[in-house]
């Protein structure tokens, strides 16, 4: 899980899948394994996900951080709080809010709302905002005052509002007529109003 999130980074999870079977074919199942793997060959490996060069020397940095730390060991590793891990992953090199909260939710078992441009353009079209900053602290903020800090509802939420974007609140061509978000979705109302019910 946590290669996928450093994987797909600018990739299609179609890609990332290529890649991490190109890993388990090679027998790399396992941190140790890809902190001992020259950076060329895993660069190689992970070829199919784009910008293998960089994504490979991202891989190397966590597996170092967690070998040479942590002895391997991500239960070691994931036992502080929620922000000690946080800071931690985020002085990884590669690890930037994102991913640092999808290795949280989806690794690691802590609440730590993951924002992405799906759930920022979802929230904007429905009409909210973060109170201080338009930046991801600031709606993650959003989203941590306003829920119970709950690892399954974070994870449930955030795939919900990742089905929405793809099944109708897309970038360029939203399908507003019967979103189930309508009737209180700000831009929705405004874009239907006036034109025909299909």
């Amino acid at each position: 899980m946590i290669a996928g999130a450093i994987l797909t980074q600018a990739a299609a999870w179609r890609n990332v899948e290529l890649a991490l079977d190109n890993l388990l074919s090679a027998g790399i199942d396992g941190w140790p394994e890809i902190h001992a793997l020259p950076v060329e060959a895993l660069a190689e490996l992970v070829r199919p996900s784009g910008y293998f060069n960089a994504k490979a020397r991202k891989l190397k940095a966590f597996a170092a951080h967690v070998c040479e730390r942590y002895g391997g060991s991500l239960d070691d590793m994931f036992a502080a709080d929620t922000e000690t891990v946080r800071g931690e992953l985020l002085g990884i090199y590669g690890i930037g809010p994102e991913t640092a909260d999808d290795i949280l939710v989806y690794a690691a078992g802590k609440p730590s709302f993951v924002i992405d441009a799906y759930t920022i353009r979802i929230l904007k079209r429905v009409g909210h905002s973060p109170m201080e900053r338009d930046n991801y602290q600031g709606w993650q903020a959003l989203f941590h005052a306003n829920l119970p800090a709950d690892v399954s509802l974070f994870n449930e939420f955030h795939a919900l509002l990742d089905h929405h974007h793809k099944a109708a609140c897309t970038k360029n061509a939203p399908r507003c007529h019967g979103c189930c978000l309508l009737d209180i979705c700000a831009h929705g109302s405004s874009s239907i109003q006036g034109s025909p019910v299909l």
